[in-house]
């Protein structure tokens, strides 16, 4: 390959980005299906190779901030109101699909250890979490299946790591004890969490002192890297410590910094968290069509073949499990059945079939190791990466090809509870402001005229809150303004009688407004 190749896959790669992002929410394809075939077709491209895929790297540049991110925005309360679903879905499903898959494992490849199976049935069993996230969010399914989604998403790496860990260390040394590994994945666990909660409260201890939004959001962006490496040096679960400094940031950080910061965090982190995202699904079709052109043609089905099996064991154990751990604990609990009645079954459906395999499933199976600590190959090694690469497209063509037509047949109720908690915050805070405006008119600094008009506003906005379908003609009226202004402000500048410094601040106001109108009026 020319000095130039890596410059033009480099550019190829960035335009790819770039045209989905513009084309691919007009599409009726999940964004994830559709990186995943760019890259396969840059990949076939005679003069581009698929990069060196290094596991560590992987685990490293994608998983924290994802992760961090995608605990960061769950809400704390939801994901412990749901936790008896999450963790049966993050921790028992996957441990009942690393044994499902382990057994189909071991009748397909003849001869297989049992531990190289369990290690398998690691690798394939948690669902991605970008993967389901990306197809599910943008539709209209009920809150509670996105947050069980996401929750579960948070915690099944974890999971799956642990017992992967396990069991690769019992093929390379021969050696595996039952006891030691249950008191191990709860220490990982444990310590995992201390870790993430412990660096978490340090980001906001600094930020509270920083009082520079640039260092403030350089903190966020910091703070899942260090998670992840204290915890690697520990040899205990890195992601659980993602996860809990998320959480715990996310609790903390309103009051822990200023609103410039907060708007720039949040701006910061939507565009990595996206690049990161498209970045996933690009590599993996490189992977794989780097994958299939290495491979004869004549091996290729049946090397992929046993994969296309145990994807459909795993879909099936999860149509299975989901239904059982969703009705189970009711049948047998009063409590449970009194405080949280059974959900509709096509909610129950929708969890049960959303399970796509993503980029982590190929990494793992990749940082198998070579060799065991006798010398010898590491028993199917090749196997257990063409069959994760089946896993991976198999769920991902098959469920994320079919979600959207599904969600849209079974016409879910839109909800309202989400709009009636926001109106109700609305109006308290607006209370508030107003008990907060009387107390400091009472003070001799307090201009009457000033007072007067911040009272009037305040009344204007709580009638729009309280009526949302009053005021239209005012937001429209508002954005003719802001446009007006925007565009005398533009040709300040085009005069040369403002500089593009000050532009870019009263632009910004303007913005901030609309994006407050438009919040309050949609």
């Amino acid at each position: 390959m020319t000095t130039a190749s890596p410059i033009l896959a480099g550019l190829a790669f960035a335009s790819i980005v770039v045209a989905l992002t513009a084309f691919g929410r007009r599409l009726p394809f999940p964004p994830p299906i559709l990186q995943v075939v760019a890259g396969f077709a840059l990949g076939m491209l005679p003069a581009v190779r698929a990069p060196e895929l290094e596991p560590e790297v992987v685990f490293f540049v994608f998983l924290p901030p994802i992760l961090w991110a995608a605990a960061f925005f769950t809400s704390l309360r939801e994901f412990k109101a749901n936790r008896r679903p999450i963790g049966l879905l993050a921790i028992g499903l996957v441990v009942a699909t690393t044994l499902g898959i382990a057994w189909v494992a071991r009748q397909l490849y003849p001869g297989m250890p049992w531990a190289v199976a369990i290690a398998l049935g690691a690798i394939v069993s948690p669902p991605d979490a970008v993967a389901a996230t990306a197809v599910v969010s943008r539709l209209p399914v009920p809150r509670r299946v996105i947050v069980i989604l996401e929750g579960e998403s948070l915690v099944n790496d974890a999971s799956a790591l642990i017992l992967y860990r396990s069991a690769v260390a019992a093929a390379v040394t021969g050696a595996f004890s039952f006891g030691e590994s249950l008191v191990r994945f709860f220490l990982d666990a444990g310590v995992g969490v201390l870790i993430g909660l412990g660096v978490g409260r340090l980001l906001i201890w600094t930020a509270k002192r920083t009082q520079d939004e640039l260092a403030e959001t350089l903190l966020t962006l910091a703070g899942p890297f260090a998670a992840w490496i204290v915890a690697e040096e520990l040899h205990v679960s890195a992601v659980l410590a993602c996860v809990a400094g998320g959480l715990y940031t996310r609790q903390h950080f309103s009051t822990a910094v200023g609103p410039s910061s907060r708007v720039q965090s949040r701006a910061v982190w939507d565009l990595f968290v996206f690049v990161l995202n498209a970045m996933i699904f690009v590599l993996l079709g490189l992977q794989v069509a780097g994958l299939v052109r290495e491979t004869p043609p004549s091996e290729l089905g049946g090397l992929l073949w046993p994969g296309v099996v145990l994807s459909a064991v795993a879909i099936v154990i999860r149509l299975v499990w989901v239904p059982l751990a969703t009705w189970l604990p009711r049948w047998l609990s009063k409590r449970v059945a009194a405080t949280d009645p059974v959900p509709r079954p096509k909610a129950v459906f929708l969890v049960a079939w959303t399970s796509m395999r993503g980029i982590v499933s190929y990494a793992t199976a990749l940082a198998l190791p070579l060799t065991l600590a006798n010398g010898a190959p590491f028993p199917y090694r090749d196997e257990i990466l063409y069959a994760t690469t089946a896993v991976i497209l198999c769920t991902l063509v098959v469920q994320g090809l079919s979600l959207a037509p599904i969600i849209t047949r079974m016409r879910f109720v839109p909800e309202t509870h989400h709009r009636r908690e926001e109106q109700f915050a609305r109006v308290e805070a607006l209370r508030r402001a107003a008990e907060a405006l009387d107390d400091a008119a009472r003070e001799g600094w307090a201009n009457e005229t000033d007072v007067a008009w911040l009272r009037s506003e305040l009344r204007e906005r709580l009638r729009q809150h309280r009526d949302p379908d009053a005021g239209h003609s005012r937001h429209k009226l508002r954005s003719r303004m802001r446009e007006a202004e925007r565009r005398m402000l533009v040709r300040l500048r085009n005069e040369g009688a403002i500089s593009d410094e000050v532009l870019r601040d009263l632009e910004q106001e303007l913005d901030l407004d609309a994006m407050r109108s438009v919040r309050v009026g949609h």
